[in-house]
């Protein structure tokens, strides 16, 4: 049986999910907070490749701390991965900690914002957007 880590958006405890278990929404072992879905998803590359085969829409951000843009545009992120929880999974790339993944998916500026479904890209856009066309972006990529 495959597993991956993943940190708990609440408690930020580490959490080890059977692969196989991704569709299930697991929660936190200690605080029972829902691991995958309602607030982004910290992407490693001990995670990713199975956070990418969900059967839910995946929205990556990739992004760094140090970028003023990035760290504006996070709030943006977490309130749609609230409001669409259930119907996209979010997940958040720092580039900074992870190069491996940057440079696998060719990051040249940040932030970038990628949508997959069932692990290929549909749609990809550069820079922060305010919340409301940020919306109208991802749902014209969701159709996709």
């Amino acid at each position: 049986m495959s597993t991956f880590t993943t940190r708990c958006p609440a408690c930020h405890g580490m959490n080890r999910v059977p692969t196989e278990r991704v569709s299930e929404s697991p929660n936190c072992g200690k605080c029972q907070t829902p691991l995958l879905d309602g607030a982004p998803i910290e992407g490693t590359e001990q995670n990713l490749t199975a956070l990418l085969q969900s059967t839910q829409p995946v929205v990556i951000d990739f992004w760094a701390p140090w970028c003023n843009p990035c760290v504006g545009f996070a709030p943006v992120f977490s309130d749609v991965a609230s409001e669409r929880n259930g119907q996209i999974r979010c997940v958040k790339v720092n580039t900074e900690e992870q190069q491996n993944i940057a440079a696998q998916y060719q990051i040249r500026s940040i932030p970038t914002v990628m949508v997959f479904k069932q692990g290929q890209r549909v749609d990809m856009i550069n820079g922060a957007l305010p919340k409301g066309q940020f919306d109208q972006w991802l749902n014209s990529a969701l159709t996709k």
